[in-house]
């Protein structure tokens, strides 16, 4: 028998039918809390792995301008050496 099916009791008693009914609603309430705690969990988890992966493209983003100022700085001293060296001679 499921929680929201009538016993044999409460079909006969009134009293005995508002009690059970104040005692599934007890629990209900008990199930969404729990519920409820178990979404906030994942709210905090999902926003710790949003910062994480943020902070990871961040980084990337940080790692490739690097390589980008590295790459144009030689590109430019290689430049600058062979027109020193081929034009200017």
């Amino acid at each position: 028998m499921t929680m929201s099916e009538a016993t044999e009791i409460e079909k006969k008693s009134l009293e005995a039918h508002v009690e059970l009914c104040a005692e599934r609603y007890t629990q209900l309430e008990a199930r969404f809390e729990h519920v409820d705690g178990k979404i906030s969990h994942l709210q905090s988890l999902l926003r710790e792995v949003h910062d994480m992966v943020q902070k990871m493209g961040d980084k990337r983003t940080d790692q490739l301008i690097g390589w980008g100022v590295g790459l144009i700085g030689a590109l430019s001293a290689t430049v600058i050496y062979l027109i020193t060296h081929y034009v200017l001679t």
